[in-house]
């Protein structure tokens, strides 16, 4: 459904009035607090809580006990490291957990998705206090392959100072949570200390001298009444680009021909620049009654990103500098009345030979042009390369009653909503179509998830005389609306300007505007009902069983269920295991959204759009409306817990059928462009190809996790060890055949299947040594990265003599450490180096294409070294 929008903020005035409202009622009290609470609150959050909220809708368990592996980490163990941003910290703690560097790749630049065992990011539910997060409004239309039009929530708008503990739930969880939750649910708990608190201070540089970091950050927790709590959590940084780039040749060619306008490089591959990157997250809690606890938890983030785009040549660039590939300039005629303006050359020679014409005669040849005739070589003669940012803006807010009637049925009623706002913008670049007149930066627009959600859970233990134990009852329903919103752009990044005719291109060029008629909001509605049984039916066996109803406004109802074991063989040992059923809804973005995106092929840059699945278009590419996804999930392992040993071995298996990603690149014909331009889409003679969104094809990924943690003491202190190990190994079962133009084709290329195949290391593998001496503490981890394939350039060629850029990248070690002192029990001084030995991902030999020095997909990333020192003061 289409309506109208308007540009509101409907969570912002109820974040601020939450925020405000607890300082202002809580600040006098901070004074009370002495010197011996807050050592004890010190202790106290740097314990390691060992239980878990998922899993199981009953009573919370020990991770022991769980019938699915679940991962608790401590939020002490997010502020051991240099990285600052959470999807960062969350790589370095969970090996199935990886991100790529996303150097130059439109929004995914602006918030980088994450994979959980192989999956893309919105196969992973993300929970915060154990209600489902709000999904950001990025859609990743350039993802590498597996995370190709990913829409997932954006954990990096919180910050690690917040955190309590962080659990992770490595199991299909959607009979139990619902859509999303098909490789894993990750659930952050907030701290919800009532005194007490930390600021924290941290500044860090790359080896090479680049990336700097400037970050403070701090957490307060206060009394709210004699019987609440309100903890604040804010954090804001700043971090400087890095490059890590060499001169493309064709950039080197033109210098060469003595151009001196070519920057070196001339494009830049690195990390984006963060301008301000702020968060604020709030935590309340109250007793209002017996037996009946109110609480509410927001957040406001916002962060200017701002990264690099693809240089645009200045004799090949086309629609902008040349339409036959460099062999002539691009002119256009103002006054076709005063006659024609000829033809420029701008290389040497014909055929093969690609030779540049030295840049003296081609601006000779510029400047005898009559007056009427109009070339970007004389406006822009060193070409330009755009730089593309967004601010993204994050803002939520949930709030409940929870408790237990007189009948002894525990109940949570609550109601939460959450906004993610991105709104881009484009510099350095220009319309083509425009001319000479063309703005050089552009407001393309933005988009906009704004998702609601209404719970109401119960659960009790029942005795059964059947059984030793009670069997725990737990239930209840869910509502949801879900809205994605696109907003147009200026008018200068759409126009269609008076060149347009004569092959310029149309819009801001790299990311065309979002024109008037793409604009709209686009709405769906859900609700669910689920329960959850639970039975022990000797001290040693336990099994869970849980079901779920859901309905979905546009596409039907699903209904999925979940079985889990586990066995207590010994002392020592139990075995553990789970068989379930899972989906995954099409997010509403998914289906409506339109986009333009610039990449590279076997042909140079090409501009796709991607057009939503029931666009006529679209329909003729094989298009249809989109259904979910549908998962079959089964893991089985063991626990060994053997004096300080604590050991978890778990295999999975996930098979997922009609999985949704965008189509490679569907090549259009001049009857396609006639088509779409009969439509009224005015700017489709920019089009190379389009994508849209498709139930294309099926996978099975199948994997190992491997934990195990050692603790004992060592030179008067206490020394542990963790390991931990994942194999992940995904296949591709089938693809879609479509017949098209009369041929049976597929819109999964080749290049893509391996990407999704080998995308990602299928071995990522972690040991820490931790110890603690005195004031004196530290830790050692070693990474390793298991080898992968990239598609370079997302160019969608899978062979090189196709003209494919494939790279195969081999594996890894990185190490990190820090050391930390104590000065007295408030101030903490620590000093570290992730990557400390430097290392970088292999070089490749496409360097001179577009002058990338490494694989740009990495998940070890391309910077090398990072070294940084933090102050942190408790109190």
């Amino acid at each position: 459904m289409k309506k109208e929008i308007t540009n509101y903020h409907p969570v912002a005035a109820a974040i601020k009035i939450a925020l405000c409202g607890s300082l202002l009622f809580s600040t006098s009290l901070i004074a009370q607090e002495t010197t011996e609470a807050a050592a004890e609150q010190k202790a106290e959050n740097a314990a390691v809580e060992k239980i878990a909220v998922i899993g199981a809708r009953g009573a919370p368990r020990s991770v022991g006990d769980s019938a699915v592996p679940v991962d608790v980490i401590g939020g002490e163990e997010f502020s051991k490291n240099g990285t600052s941003d959470m999807v960062s910290l969350m790589t370095a703690a969970v090996p199935s957990f990886n991100v790529n560097a996303q150097p130059i790749n439109d929004a995914s630049t602006l918030i980088r998705p994450a994979n959980l065992r192989g999956l893309p990011p919105d196969s992973t539910l993300v929970l915060v206090n154990g209600k489902r997060r709000h999904r950001a409004a990025v859609i990743t239309f350039l993802g590498s392959g597996i995370s190709d039009g990913s829409q997932g929530p954006d954990i990096s708008v919180i910050p690690s100072i917040a955190l309590k503990q962080v659990e992770i739930l490595r199991d299909g969880a959607a009979a139990q949570y619902g859509s999303d939750a098909i490789a894993g649910v990750i659930n952050f708990r907030l701290k919800d200390a009532d005194e007490g608190g930390s600021f924290e201070v941290k500044t860090g540089q790359h080896y090479e001298g680049d990336g700097d970091l400037r970050q403070i950050s701090g957490n307060i927790g206060l009394p709210f009444t004699d019987n609440g709590f309100a903890n604040i959590s804010g954090e804001y940084k700043q971090a400087d680009p890095t490059s890590r780039s060499v001169q493309r040749s064709d950039a080197a060619g033109s210098a060469a021909a003595g151009n001196p306008f070519i920057a070196d490089p001339a494009q830049v591959w690195g990390s984006p620049e963060f301008k301000r990157d702020a968060k604020l997250f709030a935590n309340i809690g109250l007793e209002v009654a017996k037996d009946r606890e109110f609480y509410l938890f927001t957040n406001w983030a916002e962060r200017d990103v701002e990264g690099g785009f693809y240089f645009r040549h200045p004799t090949t660039r086309s629609g902008v500098y040349s339409n036959d590939d460099g062999a002539s300039l691009l002119i256009g005629n103002l006054d076709e009345s005063l006659g024609s303006c000829g033809t420029i050359a701008a290389r040497t020679g014909t055929g093969d030979n690609t030779r540049i014409r030295d840049h003296a005669d081609i601006m000779a040849d510029v400047d005898a042009l009559p007056a009427h005739c109009f070339t970007y070589y004389s406006m822009l003669p060193g070409g330009f390369t755009p730089k593309f940012g967004g601010v993204v803006t994050d803002t939520a807010i949930a709030s409940g009653v929870k408790g237990e009637l007189e009948s002894g049925w525990a109940f949570d009623a609550s109601m939460s909503i959450g906004r993610s706002e991105v709104e881009f913008y484009i510099k350095d670049t220009l319309n083509p179509s425009l001319g000479k007149d063309t703005p050089r930066d552009f407001s393309p627009g933005k988009y906009v998830q704004l998702e609601k959600a209404a719970n109401l859970d119960f659960n009790k233990p029942i005795d059964v005389d059947a059984l030793p134990y009670p069997l725990n009852v737990a239930g209840g329903v869910e509502y949801r609306d879900e809205t994605f919103e696109i907003y147009a752009g200026d008018a200068a990044s759409f126009e269609v300007g008076p060149l347009a005719s004569q092959g310029f291109g149309i819009g801001s060029n790299g990311f065309p505007g979002f024109k008037p008629e793409d604009a709209g909001s686009f709405n769906r509605y859900s609700y669910a009902a689920y329960t959850e049984l639970g039975a022990e039916f000797s001290d040693d066996f336990r099994m869970d069983f849980a079901l779920r109803f859901e309905d979905f406004e546009d596409f039907g109802n699903t209904t999925n269920g979940k079985l889990t074991a586990r066995y207590q063989a010994t002392d020592e040992i139990a075995f553990r295991s789970a068989v379930s059923t899972g989906f995954r809804a099409p997010t509403v973005g998914q289906s409506h959204v339109r986009n333009v995106t610039t990449s590279f092929s076997p042909e140079g840059l090409v501009d796709t759009a991607t057009l939503p699945p029931d666009h006529p278009i679209s329909l003729q590419k094989g298009g249809k409306p989109l259904t979910p996804e549908k998962s079959k999930n089964f893991s089985i392992g063991t626990v060994l817990e053997v004096n300080d040993w604590y050991v978890t071995l778990d295999y999975f298996h996930i098979k997922v059928d009609d999985r949704i990603s965008q189509t490679s690149g569907l090549k259009l014909n001049q009857a396609d462009i006639d088509a779409l331009l009969a439509l009224g889409v005015n700017d489709a003679s920019s089009f190379t190809s389009v994508k849209y969104f498709t139930n294309d094809f099926d996978t099975t990924t199948q994997g190992l996790d491997l934990v195990a943690n050692y603790g004992f003491d060592l030179w008067d202190g206490r020394t542990t060890l963790a390991f931990a190990y994942n194999w992940t190994d995904t296949t591709v079962d089938r693809i879609s055949e479509y017949l098209i133009d009369g041929e049976l084709t597929t819109n999964i290329s080749d290049a893509k299947k391996e990407q999704l195949e080998r995308g990602l290391p299928r071995v990522r593998g972690s040991f820490t040594v931790n110890q603690n001496y005195g004031d004196w503490k530290g830790y050692v981890r070693f990474n390793h990265f298991g080898a992968f394939y990239e598609d370079h350039l997302d160019n969608g060629v899978l062979l090189e003599a196709d003209g494919g850029i494939p790279i195969e990248v081999g594996s890894a070690i990185t190490v990190d450490a820090e050391i930390s002192y104590s000065i007295n029990d408030s101030y903490e001084i620590s000093v570290g180096a992730q990557n400390l030995f430097d290392a970088y991902p292999d070089e490749h030999k496409w360097q001179g294409i577009a002058g990338s020095k490494y694989p740009t997909t990495a998940v070890m990333g391309i910077n090398g070294g990072f070294y940084y020192a933090r102050l942190n003061y408790s109190f």
